[in-house]
């Protein structure tokens, strides 16, 4: 359930904050989670657990955020050039507390890309972290990460709604596996059910194109953790023919 950051620390952090590392990263990471999978054409489901980092309605070569004085574009984040579609973007970073198994957050046909690094190796993420468990606030800085570190774009079409939408995975300093569940193109995939997971620290970034069949309306802030495939993000709202956008 959607929960305030300062609510998500006490009640699901506080909890484990002693206990030592080994087990942590040998037991409660791993850790999967039995969730109900259940389906609604009107909400896409949160793909990760997290913290919602930024969420915003972007031009394609509008900045996502920016990386010490250099604006990170959306077509950057996904590495497409010839990414032309005015886009809602939602970042969601995950923790080393969080559940790392990721959910599909509207049924459709997947196919995936994983890209190598820009440098030789990944740049870290304890920056933010530390910012959102220690001092309770999302950072401004620290996310050059987002620019340099191995990606997976994984894309899937929804004939339903007329679109392709993406889920950005994106790995930390020390991390080299981003793991699909099943490999293959193009294969169908259900609304709220696992499809992948990311190794200790990571992000996921959820990017919707806009239409001219309905409007997008976001459900979360910024600041907000919320949960896989049990969360709504965004409420999709179809428009009657000749109703413009809002």
């Amino acid at each position: 359930m959607v929960k305030s950051l300062r609510r998500w620390i006490e009640e699901d952090v506080k909890p484990f904050r002693d206990e030592p590392v080994r087990w942590l990263s040998e037991q409660h990471f791993f850790r999967d989670p039995l969730r109900p999978v259940h389906a609604d054409p009107d909400v896409f489901l949160s793909p990760a657990d997290g913290v919602i980092l930024y969420q915003d309605f972007l031009d394609p070569d509008e900045p996502v955020v920016d990386i010490k004085g250099s604006p990170h574009t959306v077509r950057e984040a996904l590495r497409d050039d010839s990414y032309a579609e005015r886009s809602l973007v939602i970042g969601i970073f995950m923790s080393f507390y969080d559940v790392h198994v990721n959910r599909v957050p509207y049924s459709g046909r997947l196919s995936y890309r994983e890209l190598a690094p820009i440098d030789t190796f990944n740049r870290p993420m304890l920056d933010v972290e530390h910012e959102l468990l220690e001092e309770l606030r999302i950072p401004v800085g620290g996310s050059e990460y987002l620019r340099h570190n191995q990606r997976v774009v994984n894309r899937i079409d929804v004939g339903a709604l007329h679109l392709s939408y993406y889920v950005l995975q994106i790995a930390d300093y020390d991390v080299n596996r981003i793991t699909p569940f099943v490999l293959g193109q193009q294969r169908a995939v259900l609304q709220g059910t696992r499809f992948s997971q990311i190794r200790f620290g990571s992000q996921v970034d959820l990017v919707i194109p806009l239409s001219g069949e309905h409007d997008l309306v976001p459900l979360c802030l910024p600041g907000q953790h919320v949960e896989a495939g049990v969360d709504a993000l965004v409420r999709i709202d179809r428009r009657r023919p000749g109703e413009e956008q809002r």
